[in-house]
């Protein structure tokens, strides 16, 4: 007698529930699909104790006819599908009729339903996968589908369900997510008569954002549209300085079904770039849409994954996109300031001084205060919209403006140039010219970021702020940076300027580094014109399994200008390295380019090494805090800032400059009410 036996039908749904149902939320997740599926403009969802004790969905849709109640509740069972051809045209989001029947194998089912207006439709009761009531029952046109008891039959499972609060977290979280990707349906969620969630089904997708994010992030999207000739896409991101701790914020709609794919993810922390700081993720909302024959929709059990066949030409798509709304809005944060709570004054009584008279007051009114007086400003005569600076040496005179100092109503006192203890540098192998002079001023070599061994001095700006060079790429056309007009230094870190609109903080290290970085970034692009041989090399030590890591990754290493030779053993020898490297630096730069090398497990990408050793270099040059600036030197790098591609973050992510408004400090004073 053969060992192998076919399992009966109520064994076989239990198994696929294993499947299919991991927890309340797969369930709330797969009644709901069905409904959207059916053509619901109404889906009302309810659940007590976090899914386990009651999941009752109602929708207003097409509803189940009489004829398919009993057949809905067998596996393999669909409507969506008739034939293999159709799995590669899938417009639906469900389709293998595995979830009913999944479902009423672990729970108490009670489904009603009418296909027809006419007020009457059928009851079909469902216990641990056997049917023990089927009847007309009064009912309006859609479907109710209550689920009880999840699990009663299976302790082990049920066992090991998490807290109510938990579980109660994965219901709100999809059903947040299924609200956003379909804005035209009005969803509303409780739990335990608590009102969780409720759209009004307008289409409005920012509205429904608001709902589940608040209003207050809400108004800090930014809307997302494009098109090409296989995708479109349409949506809401964040701003920069509105993010989260992790990537739950992150919404990816694909044809109507919320997936999750990690190459989509990644395009869009791709196109934040610098704009971020370390493991703070942004905000988004994103519909994508595409034939269906591009993407295949049946890899995941629970159907949240899935495989595109363009999937490089997707990435670049939607990394475009953002990237281009991103440039072309004007990133300064505006300082938030705790509102302060009222305090409470007991009232006091006047016992030796008795108040004015009401008349002695009408006879001598106060004075109104004279209106405060108009600071005169060279953008009066201007056009209020910001013409980007020429591509000028700092220092260099405008010919088409006045000096800043003509411009400004009260100049910054001029302070003594930092002359505490710096580090020690290397002279360049070439000698630098003076950028200032009239030949300098024309040529398109820029100066190289060298830190002075003393004070900022006016003549060696150049080397702390170096000139930009003509960028390869094509930038497109963004708001400008707004023209600052420093007043002074605060605490030797932060830069205090003004400006029509408001009062601005700028911190000198990270717009330094911002300007070191987009510098040091183009010159890792043309390393071969850079490299030079040292006259002492420089010595690295590493074990035997790193040393054999290195050996393997050495042509990367050549590819931005530093070129190791093994010395035997687990000892390396760095022959050369780009002149522009900041001195005394070079040893600590190669050791952390080579850990990152040993860190990366995958094939290393040259753009990502040149980013990192671009940031590497542009903190370790940068300007630090507690350094006093003069007013010329404090001119000089606002000038460079605005001259930047990303003249808003840090290559870090960090801000870098923060704005308090007229409106604001108004307020602060109590100007305006």
């Amino acid at each position: 007698m053969g060992k192998i036996k076919v399992l009966d039908e109520h064994v076989a749904n239990q198994i696929a529930a294993g499947e299919v149902i991991e927890r309340p939320s797969s369930i709330v997740k797969e009644l709901v699909e069905n409904s959207l599926d059916a053509g619901s403009t109404r889906i009302d969802v309810t659940v007590e104790e976090g899914g386990l004790q009651l999941i009752r969905v109602t929708d207003n849709g097409s509803g189940i006819a009489t004829e398919d109640c009993e057949a809905a509740f067998f596996r393999h069972a669909t409507s969506k599908i008739e034939s293999g051809k159709d799995l590669f045209h899938i417009r639906t989001l469900g389709f293998r009729g595995e979830a009913l029947p999944s479902i009423a194998a672990v729970s108490k089912v009670e489904c009603v339903s009418a296909a027809e207006t006419g007020g009457l439709g059928r009851k079909l009761i469902i216990e641990g996968g056997s049917i023990k009531a089927f009847q007309e029952t009064a009912a309006s046109r859609g479907t109710d589908m209550t689920v009880r008891e999840l699990f009663y039959n299976t302790p082990a499972r049920l066992k090991y369900m998490k807290t109510i609060q938990t579980e109660l977290g994965h219901i709100s979280d999809y059903m947040y997510r299924l609200a956003m990707a379909h804005p035209h349906v009005a969803f509303s969620v409780k739990h335990n008569g608590n009102l969780l969630l409720q759209t009004l089904g307008n289409g409005d997708l920012l509205q429904v954002m608001a709902a589940v994010y608040g209003t207050s992030t809400a108004k800090a999207l930014l809307p997302v549209q494009g098109e090409n000739a296989d995708y479109t896409l349409k949506g809401y991101v964040s701003r920069p300085d509105v993010t989260r701790s992790n990537r739950q914020g992150m919404t990816i709609v694909m044809n109507g079904r919320t997936i999750r794919n990690y190459a989509v993810s990644g395009a869009v922390m791709s196109a934040y770039h610098t704009l971020l700081p370390i493991n703070r993720y942004p905000i988004a909302a994103l519909h994508i849409g595409m034939d269906p024959s591009l993407v295949d929709v049946n890899v995941h059990p629970a159907k949240l994954e899935v495989r595109f066949s363009k999937e490089q030409e997707l990435v670049r798509f939607i990394e475009d996109q953002i990237r281009s709304i991103l440039r072309g809005q004007v990133l300064i944060p505006q300082a938030s300031r705790p509102t302060p709570k009222a305090a409470v004054v007991q009232e006091r009584m006047e016992l030796y001084r008795s108040a004015p008279a009401p008349d002695a007051l009408a006879d001598h009114p106060l004075p109104e205060p004279p209106p405060p007086p108009r600071i005169p400003d060279e953008r009066d005569t201007v056009s209020e919209t910001f013409q980007a600076p020429e591509q000028l040496p700092v220092g260099a005179a405008r010919p088409d403006s006045e000096p800043r100092e003509t411009a400004r109503s009260a100049p910054p006192v001029e302070k003594e140039p930092y002359s505490g203890a710096a580090k020690e540098f290397r002279e360049p192998v070439r000698q630098p010219v003076n950028p200032y002079s009239q030949k300098q001023a024309g040529s398109r070599e820029p100066a190289y970021p060298v830190q002075p061994k003393s004070g900022l001095s006016y003549d060696k700006l150049v080397d702390i702020l170096p000139a930009k060079e003509d960028a390869a790429e094509t930038i497109p056309a963004a708001p400008q940076f707004p023209r600052l007009d420093p007043i002074g230094q605060m605490h030797g870190t932060y830069i205090v300027a003004q400006h029509e609109n408001g009062l601005y903080l700028i911190d000198q290290h990270a717009a330094h580094e911002r300007i070191n970085y987009e510098f040091y970034y183009e010159k890792f692009g043309k390393p071969a014109e850079a490299s030079q041989q040292l006259l002492v090399p420089i010595t690295l030590e590493f074990t035997s399994a790193e040393a054999d890591v290195i050996r393997d990754k050495l042509p990367v290493l050549e590819q931005v200008g530093v070129y190791l030779e093994s010395f035997g053993g687990g000892t390396f020898l760095v022959r050369a390295l780009p002149y522009w490297f900041p001195a005394g630096e070079e040893k600590a730069l190669v050791e952390e380019m080579t850990e990152w090398l040993l860190a990366e497990k995958k094939s290393v990408e040259l753009t990502k090494l040149r980013e990192k050793a671009a940031i590497m270099c542009s903190c370790k040059a940068s300007i630090k805090a507690n350094q006093s600036l003069s007013t010329t030197e404090i001119e000089a790098l606002l000038d460079r800032l605005a001259a930047c591609r990303n003249p808003y973050t840090c290559p870090h992510g960090r801000p870098i400059v923060v704005s308090f408004s007229t409106y604001e400090l108004e307020k602060m004073f109590k100007r305006v009410m």
